[in-house]
This record gives structure tokens, sequence and C-alpha cells, in this order.
């Protein structure tokens, strides 16, 4: 079960910038979106894609981290050095707390989030996008399957959870990954050069 463990880090919410959380089950593609995105932007000094704290190893597969031990990472929590940090799967999560820097600044900062911590997301930043990402049910499930790292039993749990509604308060943008990848690619494109167009 995911848990948030704080709402926000010691500064302030207020910033022009916005921040992007990218949010979806497992197996939907938020990370190879994000990859497009990034190489898609490589260069610019006002937007940045957050490295995200997490207590696994350093070579785990999967998004590129800063990994840390549970110990350190609560050292950290303690200190004050999150945004936004949260638990799932027996990890630990956290968005560092130098992106209010950037956020300051007027960029716009992209994070992978979680469903669950969407609510301390919105307590952390004042300009908050969430960006949904989806894909039918057949084709995550075959998606999933295909992994290998999960039984039957928990494919069909993440499926449940990936259909429960997300908070009505927040800014939501809902990409659907079913079809070819490059295409749910440009949505992502297109709503981040619209907010670096607005700054």
């Amino acid at each position: 079960m995911t848990q948030v463990e704080n709402d926000v880090a010691p500064e302030t919410k207020a910033a022009s910038g916005t921040l992007i959380a990218v949010v979806g089950p497992s197996g939907v593609g938020k990370d190879s979106l994000m990859d497009i995105a990034r190489h898609h932007f490589a260069g610019r000094d006002d937007l940045r894609f957050v490295r995200r704290v997490i207590t696994r190893a350093e070579d785990a597969v999967g998004e590129d981290h800063h990994a840390v031990t549970s110990d350190a990472f609560q050292d950290l929590l303690k200190s004050g050095a999150f945004a936004v940090s949260w638990q799932a799967h027996g990890l630990g999560y956290g968005i560092p707390a130098d992106v209010y820097d950037d956020l300051a600044a007027g960029h716009v900062v992209i994070a992978n989030g979680s469903r669950s911590a969407l609510d301390a997301f919105h307590a952390a930043f004042a300009h908050l996008v969430v960006v949904n990402v989806t894909a039918r049910p057949e084709i995550l499930a075959k998606r999933l399957a295909s992994r290998g790292r999960e039984t039957a039993a928990d494919i069909e749990a993440r499926l449940a959870r990936s259909s429960e509604p997300l908070p009505l308060h927040l800014h939501i943008v809902t990409i659907d990954n079913s079809g070819e990848l490059d295409l749910a690619a440009k949505e992502l494109v297109t709503l981040i050069e619209g907010l670096l167009h607005k700054r």
C-alpha cells in the first residue's frame, strides 16, 4: 500500500513556475514518454526533469534515480530535503526540495509522481499540472504480463487500482498511451511547450 510520509517541505508554495507530475499505473509507459520528452527538450535551462531519490539499488532496472539506503532516506526526510515523499511497494520515493529553486525562477519542472501522493503534491506546489497516463485495460494487462514480474493476481490488483478516480480539484491532463508511443509522446511534448510558452 502506498503511504505519503510528509506533505510539504519547509519552503513556501509561492513560485511562478509549474510542476508537472506524471502519474499512471506500472506498465503504462510513463518513463518512455518522459524519456522522449527529455531528449526533445535537451539543452534547455528553463526545464528540469527531476531525478528522484529512491531506496533501491543504483543499478536496478527502471528510471535513472539517486539511490539511498532506508536509513539515509529517513535522515533526508527529517532534514527537510524533500518537497514531497512517499512509500510504495516497500520503497521510499522523494522529490528533492531544490525543485523550489527552479520553480522560483519560473521554470517548468517534470517529475515522475504517484497517484496516492497527489494531495501532497498539491499542497507542495502552487502551480501543479497532473499528467495522467492511461492505457486500455487489455493493453495494460498484456504489457504487465510480458514483463513476467507479476502474478495474475498482482496484475488484476494493479488494473483495479488504475481505474480509481483522481482527485477532482486537480488540474489533470490525460494522455492515452494505448497505441503508438510517439503519438502519446507528442501530446506530452505539446503540453510542455505550451507551459514554457506561457512563462
